[in-house]
């Protein structure tokens, strides 16, 4: 069941930017990663789920409820982190707490207190006074302080130092465990690949890919670099396998991804099933060194950003 569904939302402010028909949804438990650079569309897509924006087209729910109209409704059962932390001022940390905790009906002094000793967060300063990783481990906590069974992250850990970004992730993998419902929003590829079910990719407001993040880890497509020991055998290989591009939707065949003439390296994407020939194949040349570079899920996200069109591909079918 959808807890969290975008249909066809499209917002166009004009210039290339917003959203242009962005679909996808959240099930009950899972994780859900979107994943993109600054600017690519997801603070926005995530405002109108939010119910802070109405769609020009489509439409955006929560818990089935419409968005837009029913905001009020989804604010006070969502944890929810806005990608731009903007607190009041006049007020210490500890004042925003209990107003957020007013605001939500919220009560669990137990967990608040884990929830500040986890990141190391004392709310006594005025928020205005606080550092950036200040404010946004404040966020967190408010976020997290009624224990929702749905949270929606913009860009959670921008502005955490490395230490506290691995425990945010440690902390989500436990919720995760418990059951909560979690659309995270970010570029940060190791939080979503630590996290993440359900993976999206956003690119110039609109969805290239969406996958199983298992598929990164289990890809039947390897990437073999090859090192050859001549200039003749780096050229001829080109006459045997072609050079990737980036309009493939899957190697049916061995491919060239990329190539370095000046120390004759070659790497090959070779599926599972081709291996076995693609190493016979190699015996008839003058080989220096043979390795596989593991697919990570950064390879595959720049895929869709390399503006090099000799490179890439994508490696697997929707």
């Amino acid at each position: 069941m959808a807890v969290i569904d975008v249909e066809n939302l499209t917002q166009d402010y004009g210039h290339g930017r917003g959203v242009f028909d962005v679909s996808f949804s959240v099930d009950k438990g899972q994780v859900f990663g979107f994943l993109g650079p600054n600017g690519a569309g997801k603070s926005t897509t995530i405002r109108h789920i939010m119910g802070f924006s109405k769609p020009q087209k489509g439409s955006t729910k929560v818990f089935g409820l419409e968005s837009f109209h029913n905001y009020y409704k989804i604010l006070a059962n969502v944890g929810y982190l806005p990608g731009e932390i903007a607190l009041p001022e006049g007020l210490t940390g500890w004042e925003f707490i209990k107003m957020m905790s007013d605001l939500r009906k919220v009560d669990n002094k137990e967990l608040l207190n884990r929830l500040l000793d986890m990141f190391k967060l004392n709310p006594s300063a005025e928020t205005k006074k606080m550092s950036l990783g200040d404010k946004r481990k404040l966020a967190i906590v408010t976020a997290f302080m009624g224990d929702p069974d749905v949270l929606i992250l913009d860009e959670p850990t921008s502005g955490l130092d490395p230490v506290m970004q691995q425990v945010f992730i440690d902390f989500v993998k436990e919720e995760k465990k418990r059951g909560k419902t979690i659309l995270l929003s970010s570029h940060m590829f190791n939080e979503v690949d630590a996290t993440c079910d359900m993976i999206s990719i956003i690119k110039d407001g609109k969805i290239v890919s969406t996958f199983e993040a298992s598929k990164i880890k289990h890809n039947e497509n390897k990437n073999f670099e090859v090192t050859f020991s001549s200039k003749e055998s780096y050229n001829e290989i080109f006459e045997i396998y072609p050079k990737s591009r980036n309009n493939l939707k899957t190697f049916k065949k061995i491919s060239i991804l990329s190539c370095n003439p000046e120390i004759l390296t070659v790497n090959f994407a070779v599926n599972d099933k081709d291996i076995n020939s693609f190493v016979q194949q190699l015996s008839n040349f003058n080989i220096k060194s043979f390795k596989e570079n593991k697919f990570t899920l950064e390879d595959y996200f720049m895929q869709f950003y390399r503006e090099d069109k000799d490179f890439g591909g994508v490696l697997w079918k929707k």
